[in-house]
């Protein structure tokens, strides 16, 4: 059993590492091919656990949870873990192909669109010629158990020992949790690396994301699409965070 050390994030637990210590642990199990999920907690993530107890469960029984989002690494720091860093979907996947490539393990991008699809792969090619990648579109509607069973044995084929899944928050935490033990590979629900990294949305500016910025950003490129969700979960969870804070 590998020893983790969490926080708690408005119920969520999140655990407090460091970039080495993420790394190496996901590696590792990658390499041996072992059956385990990983969630990428920003502040949608943790305050749609807090109102749902189902969501929270599959949140917490993650093999991995990492602070995705400064609002998040920030609650982890206040609860004692000094230094604490985000460990985002896009920057963790980019970081594991550059690995992977050098250390000759397969990886599998399941989600998003062909098109989104293509772009991605000709950008991660282009930029680690000695990745191995496979990737798949699944419909938007729910697999049948048939169509389920084949896209399983499609993964295992490859080889892969990573699974960057991008069906977005919550579908892909659910979807990750009913293929432990059936995927025999990492799963890492990136959520928008798919389209950051193909570039077809643009990223916010590091120093955006550096100063738990990147929501702003994202509603000023999505106004119409986003500003409620944000105004919804922002407002959310800084009152959670508050009532976290003085009165833990």
């Amino acid at each position: 059993m590998d020893r983790r050390t969490t926080g708690k994030v408005l119920g969520a637990q999140i655990d407090a590492l460091s970039w080495d210590a993420a790394m190496a642990r996901l590696l590792g199990w990658a390499h041996a091919r072992e059956s385990r999920y990983v969630t990428i907690c920003n502040v949608h993530v943790v305050v749609s656990a807090s109102r749902d107890a189902a969501y929270r469960d599959i949140i917490n029984g993650s093999d991995m949870a990492t602070p995705d989002g400064a609002p998040v690494a920030w609650m982890l720091r206040r609860q004692g873990f000094t230094g604490q860093p985000r460990i985002s979907g896009p920057d963790l996947m980019w970081a594991l192909c550059e690995r992977a490539a050098a250390e000759y393990l397969p990886v599998y991008c399941y989600g998003s669109t062909p098109a989104t699809l293509g772009l991605l792969e000709e950008r991660l090619c282009a930029a680690f010629p000695a990745l191995r990648i496979t990737m798949e579109s699944p419909p938007f509607r729910a697999l049948t158990q048939e169509e389920d069973v084949a896209a399983v044995d499609r993964i295992n084929t490859s080889g892969a020992g990573i699974v960057f899944v991008g069906l977005g928050c919550p579908k892909q935490e659910r979807w990750m949790a009913e293929h432990r033990g059936r995927i025999n590979a990492v799963m890492i629900g990136v959520g928008a690396a798919f389209d950051f990294h193909a570039g077809t949305v643009q990223r916010a500016p590091a120093w955006m994301r550096d100063n738990g910025l990147e929501w702003l950003h994202r509603l000023l490129s999505e106004p119409g699409r986003l500003w409620k969700r944000y105004l919804v979960t922002n407002t959310l969870f800084i009152l959670g965070a508050a009532r976290q804070l003085l009165w833990k």
